[in-house]
């Protein structure tokens, strides 16, 4: 029994010093884990691949895991996939998620981003606990370097799988291959992975079983390709002899017909000939070994990415769009991967880093691995921007962090607003930050700075009655004149008419403000909006028109010469 001061994991395994400071299962000279291996591949059959995959699911898995090695080093295509499904997990973010909201829980999460997440060969060792893709399951001896207040990770090192075995009765608990038997796996000593392709028995489960028959079949059409390419091109040799030719001279014969072949030159007896017969052959033969080769790396395509066009570019012929339907394939891998590589890690590394520095948690930090959901930045910015102008209100720090811009430090490193003008900060004094309070202006203008609603009526009439709005789109008119030319008589008769603009538009709206008043919204002010026509004073504004129709017919009569001045 362990004493009451003995570190226990989730399983109840005590966690002991004198087995974590110390490698188990490095190679040594003279035991079962030695780095020699053997080479199934080599003269590999259908007889001899069924009895090596029987002797793997039956407990001696050493064969099965030596030809799942030889594969990756001998086959250009499988390596291909295999490296990229593996990479594609292995770069993937990660984020560590606190158990709960408390600050213990939020420490415990810092903690394990300080020391797992953040070293620098965190990627290269993922890549190496995927190794089980391939094979089933793949395990990884942790390194641990102590101090007097910290347990870190020194090192993650790849074991050789054949340096385990599954457990006879079972099929699924690992254990180390030892001198004296298989031993149990020290607990916080090791990361045993398991990323089954199918469900079923974890040695039965990896890719390299399913991809091993197209392997050895697409090895035989590339042996017979490299046997039909040495001799390509060669015309067929033929020689001939006479019936009553010794046997030392047909020897000779054929020694020749062997040298023209290599040296291109022989000699053979005069009363023997040799025939050059060119076939032509080779280009039906050639295509169907290319075939036989490109099939069988297409079905490895398919069990290792789900697909087969991300990595044959003219595979089928296929479009962008089925191109973009492929790669959705390859994401679902993607994402299944990294969930099954996050519960690993949690479970064989995130609780034993906790346990070792920070003591037992009734729940522990958890590691997330994959890509963030797409965010469409311009969609929220707009819609946010909706709804702000609506009264929502939305946290602008965080629309900045989902948008992945940086904060100013100070105010003036701040974006601002084309022109200069800054957004303006509504502060408790400011009476914009309150639509209720009271400001001066018409019952109307009250009643829109109480609500915060202003209809088109009563938005289109303030603007018509601002009481320099006439003189300063006058004094506009006119300065842009100046910027070209002098004013002349048409200039100085539009200013003067426009010196009076608002006592002459004041009859002219004031029907339409008190109906504007009395109308709740825009629907109603439209139904009414006869009764504003019928109220409207227009004299003091016709009166204007006629003088000013009269002036331009006099000067029109006189001409620009001798137009009348001021």
């Amino acid at each position: 029994m362990p004493s009451p001061t003995t570190l226990i994991d989730v399983n109840g395994n005590p966690l002991r010093r004198e087995v974590l400071t110390r490698e188990i299962a490095a190679p040594a000279l003279g035991t079962v884990r030695s780095i020699q291996s053997g080479h199934p591949a080599q003269g590999l059959n259908p007889v001899r691949l069924a009895s090596l995959l029987l002797a793997a699911e039956q407990g001696d898995a050493i064969a099965y895991y030596e030809l799942a090695e030889e594969m990756e080093e001998k086959d250009l295509h499988y390596l291909s996939v295999m490296g990229t499904r593996k990479r594609a997990v292995s770069q993937l973010p990660i984020e560590v998620e606190p158990a709960d909201d408390s600050a213990q829980a939020k420490e415990d999460a810092k903690f394990i981003e300080d020391q797992l997440v953040k070293r620098d060969v965190l990627e290269h060792e993922l890549f190496h606990v995927l190794d089980a893709v391939g094979k089933g399951v793949s395990t990884c001896e942790i390194i641990w370097k102590t101090s007097s207040s910290l347990w870190s990770i020194k090192d993650i090192k790849w074991r050789d799988p054949r340096w385990f075995e599954f457990d006879r009765v079972d099929g699924e608990t690992l254990h180390l291959r030892g001198n004296s038997g298989p031993e149990p796996l020290a607990p916080a000593k090791f990361i045993n992975h398991l990323h089954p392709a199918k469900s079923g028995l974890p040695i039965r489960s990896g890719l390299a079983r399913i991809a091993a028959w197209g392997y050895m079949f697409k090895n035989f059409a590339i042996k017979d390709w490299a046997i039909f390419l040495e001799a390509f091109g060669h015309p067929l040799r033929v020689g001939k002899y006479g019936p009553n030719e010794s046997e030392e001279n047909k020897r000779i014969l054929e020694r020749a017909l062997r040298s023209l072949g290599v040296d291109a030159a022989a000699a053979f007896p005069e009363t023997m000939s040799v025939e050059f017969v060119d076939r032509k052959a080779g280009t039906a033969p050639n295509d169907l070994w290319r075939s036989h080769a490109e099939y069988f790396d297409q079905q490895i395509s398919k069990a290792v990415l789900g697909q087969t066009n991300t990595t044959d570019a003219m595979a089928g012929g296929m479009g962008s769009g089925q191109a973009d339907v492929h790669n959705e394939v390859r994401g679902d891998i993607e994402r299944a991967d990294a969930k099954v590589l996050a519960a690993t890690l949690n479970r064989d590394v995130v609780i034993p880093l906790i346990l070792l520095n920070r003591g037992p948690r009734e729940n522990y930090p958890r590691l997330k691995i994959g890509r963030p959901d797409p965010v469409d930045i311009e969609t929220e910015v707009s819609t946010a921007a909706t709804l702000v102008s609506m009264g929502v209100l939305i946290d602008k720090e965080e629309m900045r962090e989902r948008a992945g811009l940086p904060s100013a430090k100070t105010p003036e490193e701040a974006l601002q607003i084309p022109g200069g003008a800054a957004p303006a900060d509504n502060g408790p004094d400011d009476p914009a930050a309150d639509p209720a309070r009271k400001s001066p202006g018409t019952p109307r203008q009250r009643k829109v700075a109480a609500t915060g609603r202003q209809t088109l009526p009563s938005a289109f009439l303030d603007l018509l009655k601002a009481p320099d709005g006439a003189n300063e789109l006058a004094t506009a008119s006119a300065q842009d004149r100046q910027s070209d030319r002098e004013p002349d008589f048409i200039d100085r008769t539009t200013e003067e008419a426009l010196d009076d603009w608002a006592p002459l538009v004041e009859p002219l709206l004031s029907s339409f403000e008190a109906l504007a008043e009395d109308c709740g919204d825009l629907a109603e002010f439209q139904a009414r909006l006869a009764e504003g026509l019928a109220g409207m004073d227009v004299s003091a504004f016709q009166e204007l028109m006629e003088r000013g129709a009269f002036a331009a017919r006099i000067t029109g009569e006189a001409g620009p010469d001798r137009a009348p001045e001021g």
